[in-house]
């Protein structure tokens, strides 16, 4: 962490599951100063004195800043002094955002462009910016807004000489704020059916640890413009059920399917044909450079690029399939299913 030394990190939305874990990852470093921006003061209020209580000699590193990536003053005021920001503010639910598309645009589009030309105007060195699968041949609002958000970081990075841009994309993150499985271990406690949408759609899985890694190996190893992806195992909806199941006791028969909800996919995909031209395996990490050719393309009538990567899309059907054993022991290594099962053996 000795990068960080001294230095000031603002986390956009930080208040979400990923602001936690990269506040649980840097308090106990020599990080100066870590900046918690988002809308919600009660949510604030409760990481405040949640962290006071659990690392009170780090607390007073943290400074919270109300304010909303919509609105570009709110974002200016929190970045004075800034030197690195991980942009995660968003709206992700798939099926809010298909009825309220607009809201998903303010947000994931015209929010990330301002958190942008914030950091670019203040000089801020570098800039990770989070996005998901969805984005790739996105079919739902939410995917398709986060495309666009894509396009604007890489956009914005061909024309910053200082501040660096860059995006992560990632799968679904197990455990974190809204998803799947602290619903399902509330379904098996209260002794009601355990939904899920479609036993066979596969999903991409990774842990909030893992989401940080990836954003501080784009930190340090990205460049201008860059999208990078982790190289994440997959498992069905359906396996990832029993699982839970298994942990906490629940039944599989009592295991329902409700049917696919708005705007879901079958499969989603991390990487797409079309970037495979040109992505750059770097082992447990795939990286889509930007594209730095101008809008000039007269001089491509007689010259063009033949070389392309032997690679193929990656998504969540063709990596590796997790067994019901494997997601098992993944889940069972994270702390909030640690955490749990704890309150389960007390009771």
């Amino acid at each position: 962490m000795s990068v960080f030394t001294g230095k000031t990190l603002l986390i956009t939305g930080g208040t979400g599951s990923f602001g936690n874990a990269v506040l649980n990852r840097f308090l106990q470093t020599d990080i100066g100063e870590i900046r918690i921006f988002s809308r919600d003061e009660k949510k604030q209020d409760d990481m405040r004195h949640e962290f006071q209580a659990k690392m009170p000699e780090a607390a007073d590193k943290i400074s919270f800043y109300i304010g909303d990536v919509r609105d570009l003053a709110s974002v200016k005021n929190a970045i004075h002094g800034v030197d690195y920001i991980f942009h995660a503010a968003a709206l992700k639910q798939v099926p809010s955002c298909e009825f309220f598309p607009i809201e998903a645009v303010k947000t994931n589009v015209f929010g990330t462009e301002n958190v942008l030309t914030a950091a670019i105007e203040e000089g801020v060195e570098s800039v990770i910016c989070l996005s998901t699968d969805k984005a790739a041949y996105p079919v739902n609002a939410m995917g398709t807004s986060k495309a666009m958000m894509e396009k604007v970081i890489v956009a914005k990075s061909r024309t910053s000489q200082k501040t660096k841009i860059c995006c992560t994309r990632y799968g679904n993150v197990m455990c974190s704020r809204g998803s799947v499985i602290p619903l399902w271990i509330e379904q098996i406690r209260n002794s009601n059916p355990i939904t899920l949408t479609e036993p066979a759609m596969t999903r991409f899985i990774m842990s909030l640890e893992e989401a940080v890694d990836l954003v501080l190996f784009a930190f340090e190893h990205g460049e201008a413009g860059d999208i990078l992806v982790q190289k994440a195992p997959a498992c069905t909806i359906q396996t990832q059920a029993e699982a839970i199941c298994q942990l906490f006791n629940g039944k599989k028969e009592d295991i329902k399917v409700i049917g696919i909800r708005h705007g879901e996919k079958m499969y989603e995909t991390l990487l797409t044909n079309e970037e495979c031209a040109h992505a750059i395996d770097l082992g447990r990490f795939y990286r889509v450079p930007c594209d730095k050719r101008g809008l000039n393309y007269d001089k491509f009538f007689t010259e063009g690029n033949r070389e392309r990567v032997k690679l193929n899309e990656f998504n969540s059907n063709n990596t590796r399939l997790l067994s019901v054993e494997e997601t098992k022991a993944k889940l069972a290594a994270l702390t909030y299913i640690q955490e749990e099962l704890a309150k389960d053996k007390l009771q």
